[in-house]
């Protein structure tokens, strides 16, 4: 199948989750991903979750779903000949990615002025914490700090305990697509005006300028100080929050200001139609919230999330059923749209995985190899850069390190 992406070969020297992320949604969609790791790999390669336990860093579970279709190339960058291996495979790239420290491209001398030498048709993108310029380009950023600095953690969890930050990895790989957006539209423009682009882009702006509530909360403080509070699971009622039901837990946002279809989801029960509850400052009184949350969470617990979830749909109630792992797994929806994927890993062996994020005409997702075992391509892409094969034979990685 020809992909969209398919003429453009990528030079990938990041790491962790966001720039991974970024690059591998060029892979998906058909570029050639060169992925440059040190000799002891990406350091996802070192964290969980590993298959059965087994802590090996052929065996990670977020290493093999950031790196699906990339060719795996070690090299020493710190040495003369493992940047002259990075600049033969420059010369045949389109887009370079670096996810470095500030500063550590210059002392390794493989800048945006050693790429523009090297191939002055090359865009770079630089991926950093805070910049690459700046009084906080040093800061260090963990996936805690990311959200609590630039996103909307402050009205996130109970309202008498301290704020919580999304789940995982969540804001980082929001981070990587805004990445791959970025040097999307810098490999457009350099290919249609013939100017390379060196893209900076910094974490922390990516999540300061991302839609989870952002902007309405930064707004609101600056022009009148005031700060979104965090509210208690189902405190704001009638009904809003999370609520517990017979087989687990589901969300209703801001449904209570339609309540006359409230009223219709739960079947016209007697306990809904009192009056008090249909004033409009209802859902501002606490001692009423509570009242009619007593009554509610009765009817949730009789029912499971699926059926709790169908009636709110029948009443176009906004509600979503919180699923776990295995559910997301057998649900009907993600099945029929063939959503999961199977591949066969060298050490790993066959697995299922998330595929295509989005269905698209032509040119779309494809699982063309797995990702990589470390340094399993460097003999084959280092070939292809036109490396004599003396050079090719100091760079192979020792069989069985761990």
């Amino acid at each position: 199948m020809q992909q969209a992406l398919d003429d453009v070969v990528v030079l990938d020297l990041t790491q962790h989750v966001a720039g991974p992320y970024a690059t591998k949604l060029f892979a998906d969609y058909g570029a050639d991903v060169i992925k440059v790791e040190a000799p002891r790999g990406d350091i996802t390669r070192r964290l969980g979750p590993f298959m059965g336990d087994d802590e090996h860093p052929e065996k990670s579970g977020l290493f093999f779903v950031l790196n699906t279709n990339k060719r795996s190339v070690v090299l020493d960058l710190k040495t003369p000949e493992g940047k002259d291996a990075l600049a033969a495979l420059a010369r045949r790239a389109d887009i370079a990615f670096q996810s470095f420290a500030p500063g550590t491209v210059d002392r390794l001398g493989i800048g945006w002025d050693w790429f523009q030498q090297v191939n002055p048709k090359l865009t770079l993108v630089s991926v950093s914490n805070f910049g690459q310029t700046g009084p906080y380009r040093d800061y260090r950023l963990s996936e805690l700090v990311l959200y609590g600095f630039a996103g909307e953690m402050y009205s996130m969890g109970e309202t008498d305990r301290e704020p919580v930050k999304m789940f995982g990895t969540a804001a980082l790989f929001e981070s990587g697509s805004a990445v791959a957006s970025g040097a999307m539209g810098a490999l457009w423009a350099a290919k249609r005006h013939g100017i390379a682009q060196h893209v900076d882009i910094a974490l922390h702006e990516t999540q300061a300028g991302g839609v989870d509530r952002r902007h309405a909360a930064a707004i609101a403080y600056q022009f009148s100080g005031r700060k979104t509070q965090r509210v208690a699971s189902a405190a704001a009622g009638m009904p809003q929050g999370i609520y517990p039901c017979a087989d687990g837990f589901v969300d209703f946002n801001n449904a209570g200001l339609r309540y006359d279809r409230i009223i219709d989801m739960v079947g016209n029960a007697e306990w809904a139609l009192d009056p008090r509850y249909q004033e409009p400052t209802a859902r501002l009184m606490p001692d009423l919230v509570e009242e009619w949350n007593s009554h509610f969470m009765v009817w949730c617990l009789e029912r499971t999330k699926k059926e709790i979830w169908a009636e709110a749909r029948r009443a176009k109630v906004l509600c979503g059923p919180l699923f776990t792992m295995e559910d997301l797994f057998h649900d009907g929806h993600f099945t029929n749209r063939d959503f999961w994927t199977d591949a066969e890993h060298p050490v790993m062996g066959k697995i299922q995985f998330p595929g295509r994020p989005v269905i698209m005409e032509k040119g779309g997702w494809e699982l063309r190899r797995p990702a990589p075992l470390l340094g399993q391509h460097t003999e084959e892409v280092l070939q292809e850069a036109g490396l004599p094969a003396e050079t090719i034979g100091k760079m192979k990685p020792t069989e069985g390190v761990r």
